[in-house]
C-alpha cells in the first residue's frame, strides 16, 4: 500500500475523483507540453456525465488555458475499460500535428492512473501488509496498536502532515458553520450547517451532542461544494464524516491533539486498505466506496480514541462500512449536494454509533472487515453504471431544479 498521504488530500472541492483529479492531470500534461499550440481534451463515463456539475471542465480549462486553447469533447456513453473516469489529453503543435496522446484515468480521491505497462505515474510502497487481518495479527502479536504500524512504515514527517490535515479539518469546520446562503448550482440549496449548529445548542446534552455532529458535518461539506478547501477522507463526497466526529470529541472530550492525529493515522490506514483491496471511487463502486468508507474510518478514529482494542477497532470499522453496502451514488445534477451532504451528517453520527456498539464488545465477530471489502467490491461491479455517478438513476432520475 502506498502512504496515507495519498489517500488525505489538501485541496478544493467539489469532488476528488471529478475536479481533483483532472486537474492533476492537466498540470502534469501541461508541464511536458508548455509549447503546445493547442489541447484536446475527451472525457468519458462518468466524467462526462456529470463533469459539468462537478466542475471537471472547469478544472482542465483553467490550468490548461492560460497556454493554449483548449476543446473539450463529451463522452458520457463511452466507458473506457480500466476505470469508469477516463480521460484522454491531446497536445498540438501550431500545424495541428499531434505531440502527444495520453489517456488516464482519475481513480478516486483525487489519485491518478495509466493502464500500462510503464505508467509515468508512480509512487512508492511503503506498507508491506495490504489485509487488515494481517495487520490485526501484527497488533495482537506485538502487542502495538494500528498507528504505530503506520509511525513504522511512513517516514518521520508523517506527523507534521497529519497536522496539517488536522488543522485544514478543523478550519473547514469553522468555515463552513460561519457560512450562510445558497450553495452554487442550478438547485438553490440552501446551506444548514450554521442553522443546525444554533439550534442543537438549544438542546439537552444527548440531543445537543447529536446535532452539533451533524453541524460539523454540514458545514465540511457545504465548503466542499462550494468549492472550499478541504481534505479528502477518503474523497471530497465524504469529507464531513471524519472532521465531524473528530472535531466534536475534541472539543466535548478534550483529547490532546496527538491522540488526534494518532487516530487520524489509524482511519488512514482503514481507508488505505479499502483503496488498495477495492475502491474508493463513486464512479466505480457507488458511494459505499466514499462515504461508506468514511465511516469505516470514523469508527475506527473514535473507537481508538476512547480506548478500543485493536479487534473492537476493527470491528468498529466493519460495521461502518458494513451498513453501507450497496449505497449508489446518484447525484442529482451532477452536483455533489443532493443527497451527498445529508449522507454526510447521517454516517458522522453512525460512526459514533458504530463506536459505542463495539466497545460493549470483546471485539470478537464473524464478519471481518476484509470480508466486507470483498463484497463491497463485487456489490459495486453488480450494480449498473447509472447508479455509479452519472446522474441517470436513482435520486437524480428525473429530477427537476427548482
Amino acid at each position: 500500500m502506498k502512504s496515507i498521504k495519498e489517500l488525505y488530500r489538501i485541496g478544493t472541492g467539489p469532488s476528488s475523483s471529478h475536479t481533483m483529479g483532472p486537474r492533476k492531470a492537466a498540470e502534469m500534461f501541461l508541464t511536458r507540453h508548455p509549447e503546445a499550440a493547442s489541447f484536446k481534451v475527451t472525457l468519458y463515463g462518468s466524467l462526462a456525465a456529470t463533469g459539468k456539475g462537478h466542475m471537471t471542465d472547469v478544472a482542465i480549462i483553467d490550468t490548461l488555458k492560460p497556454t493554449a486553447p483548449v476543446d473539450i469533447i463529451w463522452q458520457p456513453k463511452i466507458f473506457l475499460p480500466f476505470h469508469p473516469n477516463g480521460m484522454n489529453f491531446v497536445a498540438l503543435d501550431a500545424g495541428g500535428n499531434e505531440l502527444e496522446n495520453w489517456t488516464v484515468y482519475s481513480v478516486g480521491g483525487g489519485a491518478l492512473a495509466e493502464d500500462n505497462k510503464q505508467p509515468s505515474i508512480e509512487s512508492p510502497e511503503v506498507y508491506s501488509m495490504n489485509s487488515m487481518t494481517e495487520i490485526l495479527d501484527w497488533c495482537e502479536h506485538t502487542g502495538k496498536s494500528y498507528w504505530e504500524y503506520v509511525k513504522e512504515c511512513e517516514d518521520p514527517d508523517i506527523w507534521d502532515y497529519l497536522k496539517e490535515v488536522w488543522d485544514t479539518m478543523k478550519e473547514s469546520v469553522q468555515r463552513g458553520l460561519e457560512q450562510e446562503g445558497v450553495l452554487p448550482g442550478p438547485l438553490n440549496l440552501r446551506r444548514k450547517a450554521s442553522t443546525y449548529y444554533i439550534r442543537a445548542t438549544g438542546y439537552k446534552a444527548s440531543l445537543q451532542s447529536r446535532g452539533l455532529v451533524f453541524a460539523y458535518a454540514l458545514a465540511v461539506s457545504e465548503e466542499n461544494a462550494s468549492g472550499g478547501k478541504i481534505v479528502t477522507a477518503p474523497t471530497c463526497g465524504s469529507c464531513g464524516v471524519m472532521p465531524a466526529v473528530l472535531y466534536h470529541l475534541a472539543k466535548s472530550r478534550e483529547f490532546s491533539e496527538m491522540r488526534i492525529l494518532r487516530a487520524l493515522a489509524t482511519a488512514g490506514l482503514i481507508g488505505n486498505i479499502v483503496k488498495q483491496n477495492a475502491s474508493i471511487s463513486g464512479a466505480e463502486v457507488g458511494c459505499q466506496g466514499e462515504v461508506g468508507v468514511a465511516c469505516a474510518m470514523a469508527s475506527a478514529a473514535a473507537n481508538q480514541l476512547f480506548g478500543g482494542s485493536p479487534a473492537q477497532i476493527e470491528y468498529a470499522a466493519e460495521m461502518g462500512l458494513e451498513h453501507h453496502l450497496g449505497m449508489t451514488c446518484d447525484p442529482v445534477c451532477g452536483l455533489v449536494q443532493i443527497p451527498c451532504i445529508e449522507r454526510n451528517a447521517y454516517a458522522a453520527a453512525r460512526a459514533l454509533d458504530a463506536n459505542l456498539y463495539s466497545s460493549f464488545t470483546d471485539g470478537m465477530h464473524r464478519v471481518s472487515f476484509d470480508k466486507v471489502i470483498q463484497v463491497m467490491k463485487q456489490t459495486g461491479h453488480d450494480l449498473p453504471s447509472l447508479y455509479k455517478e452519472t446522474s441517470e438513476g436513482g435520486l437524480a432520475k428525473d429530477y427537476k431544479p427548482m
